[in-house]
């Protein structure tokens, strides 16, 4: 989750909303947004697409230069978060090249056997691709579970919770490439 400050993304949004005068109740119905996606923005627990906030700016009548260099900044810092605390796990060994501000970033991971993977960053907006280098591999996104092998691969939005295991004896290498927004 995203630290809550006055500067939030989220939090100026909710503040604009409320000197609009308007309830999550109408914006859901002007925006045809769930109620409950908007509170995840307003909240800061998700960072919505660019056209979300396209819609929002456009209906609370604001500068959308403003808000988008917010949550640009925002995302900037939970992307480079993220990727720090994946190196610093013994099981991440980033393959691409050091760069703040990027978007796509590639891991070489590796699974003990027998071992559910120690969750890192396991819920971040965004996609990720898994590729099984060597070994054996079981997924779970969501309600879904995929066993996978040596030269299989999976796709998925990464905001769904995700686990891995590894189900073999023998350890398992992941080409694992995380897109986040």
């Amino acid at each position: 989750m995203i630290k809550k400050t006055e500067e939030s993304f989220g939090g100026r949004i909710r503040r604009l909303r409320e000197a609009k005068g308007l309830s999550l109740d109408v914006l859901s119905h002007d925006t045809g947004y769930p109620v409950d996606f908007l509170k995840e923005i307003e909240e800061d627990r998700i960072a919505p697409p660019v056209a979300v906030v396209l819609q929002l700016g456009r209906i609370l009548k604001v500068d959308m230069d403003q808000l988008q260099e917010n949550r640009n900044k925002e995302a900037s810092k939970r992307r480079t978060t993220s990727h720090k605390k994946r190196v610093a796990s013994y099981a991440y060994a980033p393959l691409t090249l050091p760069g703040e501000e990027k978007h796509l970033r590639a891991y070489r991971v590796t699974i003990d056997p027998d071992t559910e993977h120690k969750g890192v960053e396991y819920h971040h907006d965004g996609e990720e691709f898994i590729y099984v280098l060597h070994g054996g591999l079981t997924i779970q996104v969501g309600q879904n579970t995929s066993t996978l092998k040596k030269g299989e691969c999976i796709s998925f939005d990464s905001s769904l919770s995700h686990k891995l295991s590894n189900p073999t004896r023998e350890k398992a290498e992941l080409l694992v490439v995380i897109y986040v927004p």
